[in-house]
């Protein structure tokens, strides 16, 4: 099989190719010019010479003399000699020739048509006479009285013109040729540039790459960014246009990082931190992988690899919630055990008052038995929230409650509804963690305050936020607690919830608490009810949770 061309070849050929219809076209044209420019400066030459020969007062005069031939001869060869000219020809108004560089033509009538000089106007062209081909002027000869008595044939031969155009046009081919050498010589070097440039690949080598490379950046899960030195994107691909909420990646090519990406991960990305960390981008928590690029030992940008660690945060935050859940279970079922050997022992010796006394006074339940149907949150996840949030906080000192005025329909919200459970989750842990032991925590979800609106407070009685810091404490990596190796990232639960309300229409903001703490407010928009069925449907369920909550406390 017969390899084809290869590319070096071919920029070689083609480059040639170029600078030679080039030079030759160049050339040509130059040619032509110069050829004009001849035939321009005899024209001048010759008008001005047939015009000052008609004008001669000894010429005029003559034609009335016997023998004109023998005054106007003389006087036209020592103006043709002196203008470098072929010939000059002096004749009547009927053609007849009393001058001619051949004596022996004189008398004779004239070999072209003298009609336009004769008319009185200028001719200039080329007519083949007595003497060859010739580039010629003929001007009209007036009287005293203005009238044409005659006319004035000044010309050149071509094979003169062309032997003046040829020995001018030496110095023309040589600067052609040594353009045409020097544009080969160029063509090759830029040849030669080029190769090096793309490392001396094939066309077929690079396309083989680059659809490699796009197969492999548009179909690995992971997000791509690249960025210059400049801080300018160079690169997304279709993953990290999804984590990043980029509906038109290609659009963005070009612009500034800043620009486009979060702040915090924008800063990131530009400076060029060889290390991985999670950051907040948007709503999500993404793992980013940083690097610089470097080639042939030069830094020429930064690289970003995203992966979506949002779901796994979550996942770290609800196990956090589980084993909260799971070690208040099993402190209950401790205490309840310890509970049921002392109404043993008083059954055993008898003392049936003595143990049914300590039964009323324990018969309460434990914390899951502490929220029902009269507390005004008809939604069923928001209430199953409320008792995993209690018991937690009962594991670790702190007392939740629940506003006596709160209310929830579960019919209203739409989608909004989980990203209420996400604020109200990260709001009332925030909350806990801000109190020491003994310390408490009012959460307060109301529906019913505005038209269209629910607004969440939460009420701590820790050390509350400054003043100075109210607007910080709602950025990622703000957070007023110590972090804990294994946790999840600290400072992302404020952010994240501000990010919510901001996206749905609505604002997060804090301020001082009743309770000598922080008050954390979100207010989002609220839809209407969809159905007063749905309603009793959500309260049912929402009851019967909280029946079960109470049965599994008490067993």
């Amino acid at each position: 099989m017969v390899r084809s061309m290869t590319l070096g070849m071919q920029l070689l050929l083609l480059q040639l190719a170029i600078v030679l219809v080039t030079v030759v076209g160049t050339g040509l044209t130059a040619m032509w010019l110069q050829e004009q420019q001849l035939r321009e400066a005899y024209q001048d030459r010759m008008i001005a010479v047939a015009q000052s020969v008609a004008g001669l007062p000894v010429i005029t005069s003559a034609f009335d003399d016997a023998d004109p031939a023998a005054t106007i001869q003389p006087v036209a060869e020592v103006v043709r000699e002196a203008s470098d000219v072929t010939y000059v020809v002096v004749s009547d108004d009927a053609g007849i020739r009393f001058s001619h560089p051949n004596p022996d033509r004189i008398g004779e009538r004239v070999s072209t048509d003298p009609a336009i000089p004769l008319s009185g106007e200028i001719y200039v062209g080329t007519q083949t006479g007595t003497l060859g081909e010739s580039w010629r002027v003929k001007v009209p000869i007036f009287d005293d009285d203005g009238a044409v008595m005659g006319q004035v044939s000044v010309g050149i031969l071509e094979s003169e013109l062309r032997a003046d155009f040829l020995g001018n046009l030496t110095l023309l081919l040589v600067a052609l040729v040594v353009a045409a050498v020097i544009g080969v010589i160029g063509s090759a070097w830029i040849g030669r540039l080029i190769r090096r440039r793309i490392y001396g690949l094939e066309p077929d080598e690079i396309r083989a790459m680059l659809e490699t490379r796009e197969a492999m950046l548009h179909g690995i899960r992971e997000g791509l960014v690249a960025v210059d030195d400049a801080g300018r994107l160079l690169l997304v691909n279709d993953a990290a246009a999804r984590l990043l909420d980029l509906d038109e990646p290609d659009a963005v090519l070009g612009r500034r990082v800043d620009e486009v990406l979060d702040p915090e991960l924008a800063r990131f990305i530009t400076s060029g931190a060889e290390r991985e960390s999670p950051v907040l981008s948007g709503e999500r928590v993404l793992l980013v992988h940083g690097d610089r690029v470097r080639i042939d030992g030069r830094e020429i940008g930064s690289i970003a690899i995203l992966r979506d660690r949002t779901e796994l945060e979550t996942t770290l935050r609800e196990l956090e919630g589980a084993q909260s859940l799971a070690d208040g279970l099993r402190a209950q079922s401790h205490e309840f055990s310890n509970k049921l050997h002392v109404v043993s022992g008083l059954l055993e010796l008898g003392h049936l008052d003595a143990a049914l006394d300590f039964i009323e006074r324990v018969g309460s339940g434990g914390a899951l038995s502490t929220l029902d149907e009269h507390d005004g949150l008809a939604d069923l996840e928001i209430a199953a929230l409320v008792l995993a949030k209690r018991t937690r906080a009962q594991e670790l000192g702190v007392t939740v409650e629940l506003a006596p005025e709160a209310h929830l329909d579960a019919t209203r919200g739409g989608e909004p509804r989980t990203e209420l459970v996400t604020i109200v989750a990260n709001l009332v842990d925030n909350a806990i963690e801000a109190c020491v032991l003994g310390g408490r925590v009012v959460l307060d979800v109301r529906d019913d305050l505005e038209p269209g609106t629910v607004v969440v407070r939460v009420d701590d009685d820790g050390p509350g936020v400054p003043p100075a810091q109210r607007e910080a404490i709602f950025e990622p990596d703000v957070s007023g607690k110590t972090p804990v190796p294994g946790k999840a990232r600290r400072g992302i639960g404020l952010a994240i919830v501000q990010r919510i309300a901001h996206r749905l229409g609505g604002e997060a903001r804090v301020g001082d608490s009743p309770l000598g703490g922080a008050r954390f407010t979100v207010r989002l928009p609220w839809g209407a009810a969809d159905a007063a069925g749905s309603a009793e449907e959500a309260g049912g369920s929402a009851a019967s949770i909280r029946s079960d909550a109470s049965t599994g406390a008490a067993r």
